[in-house]
C-alpha cells in the first residue's frame, strides 16, 4: 500500500536545531522501508524528524525516554536508531552500551553536545556516527544511507568468526578470544578489529576504516586509525613493534594477516 504524505516548508526549522527548508510542498511516496527508531525527548522535533524520514520510505518508532527506548529496542528490533544524549530519564551515553547489548542496530547520536570529546565517548561507547545539533535534513540522510549501507554489508558476510594464530574473533558475541581466554576490547577496537577482519587478508584503506569504524565525520581523522591500531597491536601481537598480524600498507591503510604467527 502506497500513501503520499506531504510536508510543510516550515516543517524542519523554526529553531528547532534543524538549519533545513524544505521546498514549499514535499510529497514522496511511502514504502516498507528500514525501521528507524527516533529517541528524541523534545516531542516536536521527535515528530518532525519521523515526518520527514516516513516521507523518505523509513518505518519510524517514536521514543522520548531512555527506558521506553531500550523496550522499543528490544521488542520492535529497529534497523538503525536515532538517539539524543540529553534524555530526562538516563543520560543517552550511558544508553549507548545497554542498546548495544541488546541489538546490533547501528546507533546515529544526535546531539547539542559538539565537544570532540563527547563524541569520542559516545562513538567509544558503541555508536557507529555522531551529528552535532544543528544539522540539515540531507546531512542526516546520507550519514543514514552511509551507516545502513556499511550495516548491511557486514550482515550479509558468510563467516561468523574469524581465526588468526590463537586468537578467534566471534563477530556475533562481539568478542575477541586468546585460546580460552578473553582479550578485552573496548567497542571502537573491537570495530576496528572486525572491520580488517570481514577484508581479511587483503589490504583497507584508512579511509574504509574511518568510515566503517568512527563513520562519515571522521573521514580526515587519519591520526584514530593510527592511535587504536598502536593500541589493538599491544594487545594482540606478541611484539608490537614487528606485528605479524596486524600489518601496515604503506601508503594505503592496513591488512589483518591470518596467516600471522
Amino acid at each position: 500500500m502506497r500513501e503520499t504524505i506531504k510536508l510543510p516548508s516550515t516543517a524542519l526549522d523554526g529553531g528547532l536545531g534543524i538549519a533545513h527548508r524544505l521546498d514549499d510542498r514535499l510529497e514522496t511516496s511511502m514504502t516498507d522501508g528500514p525501521a528507524v527508531l527516533v529517541v528524541e525527548d523534545d516531542r516536536n522535533l521527535n515528530h518532525l524528524l519521523v515526518m520527514a524520514l516516513e516521507s523518505d520510505g523509513y518505518q519510524t518508532i517514536e521514543s522520548v525516554t531512555g527506558r521506553s527506548a531500550i523496550e522499543e529496542v528490544r521488542i520492535r528490533n529497529p534497523d538503525l536508531i536515532l538517539l539524543d544524549l540529553g534524555l530526562p530519564d538516563i543520560d543517552g551515553l550511558a544508553l549507548v552500551p545497554t542498546i548495544r547489548a541488546n541489538s546490533a542496530a547501528p546507533i546515529i547520536v544526535v546531539s547539542g553536545r559538539g565537544e570532540e570529546a563527547e563524541k569520542v565517548k559516545a562513538l567509544d561507547a558503541g555508536a557507529n556516527d555522531y551529528l552535532t545539533k544543528p544539522f540539515s535534513v540531507p546531512e542526516l540522510r546520507a550519514r543514514m544511507r552511509a551507516t545502513l549501507r556499511d550495516h548491511v554489508h557486514v550482515a550479509n558476510g558468510t563467516e561468523t568468526t574469524i581465526v588468526f594464530g590463537q586468537y578467534t574473533l566471534d563477530f556475533l558475541a562481539q568478542r575477541l578470544m586468546r585460546g580460552k581466554s578473553l582479550v578485552h576490547l573496548s567497542p571502537t577496537e573491537f570495530r576496528l578489529l572486525a572491520t580488517l577482519a570481514r577484508h581479511a587478508g587483503r589490504p583497507v584503506t584508512t579511509d574504509a576504516l574511518l568510515r566503517e569504524t568512527w563513520g562519515a565525520a571522521y573521514q580526515r581523522k587519519n591520526d584514530y586509525v593510527r592511535v587504536y591500531m598502536h593500541s589493538l597491536r599491544a594487545k594482540v601481537e606478541p611484539d608490537p613493534t614487528h606485528p605479524q598480524f596486524l600489518l601496515n600498507e604503506a601508503g594505503f591503510g592496513y591488512r589483518l594477516n591470518t596467516s600471522g604467527g
